[in-house]
């Protein structure tokens, strides 16, 4: 069931928290927080590029947790804080994923 919502959780989940905590610009920051998805390009360098087995948190290089250190130290800069959380969020999901 979760396999479904996966991917609309990766764009519904930013939109609610730039509504809910930037209301003000929150399409925009939506925006940025979805341009998140970018990350799971380092897919592209696994063999398969797909495994619907596969856990992407620790295997990939920008899920890895030393990339998700770096996505948690992120948040401290204003300038960089809304693309650390789209990080995080897509970090979570991906986490969820795994555990379900």
């Amino acid at each position: 069931m979760f396999a479904y919502l996966h991917l609309p959780l990766h764009f519904l989940i930013p939109a609610g928290v730039a509504w809910l905590f930037f209301r003000s610009r929150w399409p925009t920051v939506a925006l940025w927080m979805c341009a998140t998805l970018l990350v799971d390009l380092d897919h592209l360098l696994a063999n398969p590029v797909y495994d619907p087995d596969r856990c992407s948190i620790g295997f990939h290089p920008l899920h890895s947790w030393t990339a998700i250190g770096v996505y948690i130290a992120l948040l401290f800069p204003a300038s960089t804080r809304v693309i650390a959380i789209g990080l995080l969020i897509h970090m979570a999901l991906d986490g969820l994923d795994c555990a379900l």
